[in-house]
């Protein structure tokens, strides 16, 4: 079980200990009580409430710059992410421009090879059609020299090649 303890009486112990700026009826029981709240707050306390709500306005002229400083930054690199972003699309249109100009121009290039090769193989066709016909016609004059009556046309007077 817990003493019970009276609350009115420890207030008015603590009450009783500590001296009331206030008068009681009218009169201060301290005769130094004027001089006493001089003495009792130190000259850094009185100086730091005036220093510390100049610190507080330096704080809050830092936070208010830091701030600003922040947001500037903050539009800053948006604008610079804009402007990347925009590099890379005009980049990236102009890779794809050249992609396109590339596939026209491999079109192109492959019609031309087509042709070639179509030229080269009627060209390899007409060569050995041509080897064939050169082939008869040496075997027509050779077979005219040897019936030939003529001895110019013999192969002992002049070769044939």
């Amino acid at each position: 079980m817990q003493p019970q303890t009276d609350v009115f009486g420890l207030h008015n112990y603590i009450n009783s200990s500590i001296p009331s700026p206030y008068p009681i009826n009218g009169q201060n029981p301290n005769p130094f009580y004027g001089f006493q709240s001089a003495t009792h707050i130190p000259q850094s306390m009185s100086l730091s409430s005036n220093s510390t709500s100049d610190e507080a306005e330096e704080h809050q002229t830092d936070k208010n710059i830091i701030n600003e400083r922040k947001q500037r930054r903050m539009i800053s690199n948006r604008e610079s992410a804009r402007r990347s972003r925009m590099r890379k699309q005009r980049h990236l249109d102009e890779l794809w421009s050249q992609v396109m100009w590339f596939r026209v121009e491999n079109h192109q290039l492959l019609d031309k090879l087509n042709n070639l090769s179509e030229s080269h193989e009627k060209v390899l066709q007409e060569n050995v059609q041509l080897k064939e016909e050169t082939s008869e016609l040496k075997q027509v004059i050779s077979d005219m020299k040897i019936q030939s009556p003529f001895s110019c046309f013999r192969d002992d007077i002049i070769p044939i090649e």
